[in-house]
Formats: structure tokens, sequence, C-alpha cells
């Protein structure tokens, strides 16, 4: 199965998809964008409307859409717009981009739940929207970590 997040820099995020129990492949891309194939200085331009995000292969025998969704909230801020951390722009945006109707429902009633919570003290940002093309990011953004030594 297939789940798509933005989180800030798709570098993090995916490195903490990678080595999680379940998740067969990772593959950092842009989402949600108004071009074509957008390339990473295009989307860097905060222009195109797309967000940095990672698309995750998972077993859903061994790992929980709503497992993945608790990876997503623990390691990021959703309560900031278009920011995480330093980085600032619309592809550092917070988002779930729902691959379908069961996703959808799960996304809502996490984020829900995570509202209620009182965990945060500022409301979420986080988009829920369909998961719309998915373009894969140049070859040197894959396993970044992983290829520069910094796992």
């Amino acid at each position: 199965m297939k789940a798509t997040f933005a989180a800030g820099c798709f570098w993090h995020v995916e490195e903490i998809f990678r080595k999680t129990q379940g998740v067969l492949d990772t593959t950092v891309g842009y989402i949600g964008g108004k071009i074509e194939n957008p390339t990473y200085e295009q989307v860097c331009t905060d222009k195109t409307g797309h967000a940095e995000a990672v698309q995750v292969e998972y077993d859903p025998q061994k790992i929980s859409y709503g497992e993945l969704l608790d990876i997503f909230w623990n390691n990021h801020n959703p309560t900031t717009l278009n920011r995480q951390g330093f980085d600032i722009g619309i592809q550092y945006r917070s988002a779930i981009f729902y691959h379908d109707s069961a996703q959808e429902e799960s996304a809502k009633k996490s984020k829900e739940s995570l509202e209620k919570s009182g965990k945060f003290q500022n409301p979420i940002v986080t988009e829920i929207v369909p998961a719309p093309t998915f373009y894969k990011a140049e070859d040197y953004h894959q396993k970044y970590f992983v290829k520069n030594g910094m796992v």
C-alpha cells in the first residue's frame, strides 16, 4: 500500500519512515503544485505550490496506516504554517495526501484526536487532501542521509 506525507524537508521525513518496520520503500518528491515534473530548484522558489513529500510503500500486515499517521504527527510541528524549523516556504507545509477514502477518514480522525488531546497550544494547520500526481525528486535526494553517511 501507499501513503504520502509532507512534514518539512523530505530528507529527514524519509529517514524516519525508511527505518520503520513494515515500510517496504520510501521515495522523496514533490506533490500538490501547479506545474508538471518540477525540479528542486523550481520548488525552492516557493512559486510552484508543491510540497516536499515522502511516498511510503508499506505492508499493512506489518504496520497500519494509523501507525504511519502517529509517526507523521510525532516527528514534526503540525502547527506552523508553511514552516518546519528554519525551513520556510509552502514547500515545507504539513500535509497528508490520502489515496483512498479509508486513509482520508483515518487522517481526519487522527487529526481531530490530536487536536482534542491538548498536546499543542496552537491550532493544527496540516492539510488533509486527495493525493494528486507525485513527482519523484532527483536521484541525489533519494535516501539522502544514507548516501551522505548521515545515519
